[in-house]
């Protein structure tokens, strides 16, 4: 069992901004090790690989103490995002993840994107001769659909999916969310947080570091940020009243959607660090909760999670447009 939050490094070196310096990503991973995070999710895409060098220096002496997860499928080529399921590509990527780690074996591998390319049982089945030569420990799968996690289950075991999954992205819950409970796949939940937005801590989008991915998603762009700003009153309110922060509201919330759910927040900051961590053993009130999942939902968060090319990458169960 993974534990119920975990640490989501992609932050430190990828799609928010300038990435933090290599002192300054040590430090804050060494203050997650030593706070028992449990678990480090890092990617062969993030920063071009070198997040997955971070993780592996931060991890010399200390590779024991946590699950260990990266992805492949998708990659920095020449600069430009790619995807590519190809078994050949995926054989040659986990052994790049190992290289970049220095480990010799990744506890859970995910395909990152499905190549819509490639049937998924190729890639899945690639995935699976690296858990039977000791290179990977379990695989997963990010962005799926519940009709491609039963077509890749028919290929080999499958120990995690890793969708979207919080108060204002409730995809996983088309499907997904039964899907995993029912298999006995944990479900891990990225940007639960919502992007910053749910830890009340986005401002002004327009503020926004240039090269932020989210310049490009459509709630924060104006034509629907002042409809989901206006939901901010209220949520800090409701936090308030939990007494807890935003951000700890919303991790708590999605610990409340099933034992086999599981986060890993990102953040830059050893505060955000420690708060999200903390939310691991908040309890809050049931009736609480759900005046959250009601305040926050498919129904009042105005726009959709991605634009048009980014929805084309993935493969979960989308809402339809409203």
């Amino acid at each position: 069992m993974l534990p119920r939050i975990g640490l989501g490094a992609m932050n430190l070196s990828h799609a928010y901004g300038a990435p933090l310096s290599v002192e300054e990503g040590l430090a804050l991973l060494s203050v997650a090790l030593d706070e028992g995070v449990g678990m480090i999710d890092t990617a062969t895409l993030y920063g071009g690989g070198r997040n997955e060098e971070l993780v592996g220096q931060a991890l010399k002496g200390r590779r024991d103490e946590v699950v260990l997860a990266s992805k492949g499928g998708m990659a920095a080529v020449d600069g430009v995002k790619t995807i590519d399921g190809r078994p050949e590509t995926l054989r040659a990527q986990v052994d790049a993840s190992l290289s970049r780690l220095g480990v010799d074996h990744i506890d859970l591998y995910y395909l990152h994107r499905w190549d819509k390319t490639v049937p998924i049982r190729e890639s899945v089945g690639a995935l699976a001769e690296a858990v039977s030569a000791g290179k990977i420990g379990a695989i997963g799968l990010s962005e799926v659909s519940v009709e491609r996690l039963r077509e890749a289950q028919a290929e080999a075991p499958i120990a995690a999916v890793q969708n979207e999954y919080s108060l204002w992205s409730r995809n996983p819950e088309l499907g997904m969310l039964e899907a995993t409970r029912e298999a006995g796949v944990t479900l891990v939940a990225f940007s639960p947080v919502g992007r910053g937005f749910l830890g009340d801590s986005v401002g002004d989008p327009e503020a926004l570091a240039p090269k932020d991915i989210r310049r490009n998603m459509p709630r924060f762009q104006p034509e629907h940020w002042a409809a989901n700003a206006a939901l901010l009153p209220d949520w800090r309110a409701l936090a308030a009243e939990a007494g807890c922060t935003p951000a700890q509201l919303a991790l708590v919330w999605l610990r409340s959607r099933g034992e086999h759910v599981v986060s890993i927040p990102g953040t830059t900051k050893i505060s955000h660090l420690r708060e999200n961590l903390a939310a691991a053993t908040i309890d809050v009130d049931a009736g609480l909760l759900e005046r959250a999942g009601k305040l926050i939902s498919q129904s009042t968060v105005s726009g959709p999670r991605y634009n048009p090319a980014q929805t084309a990458e993935v493969d979960a169960e989308t809402f339809e447009a409203a």
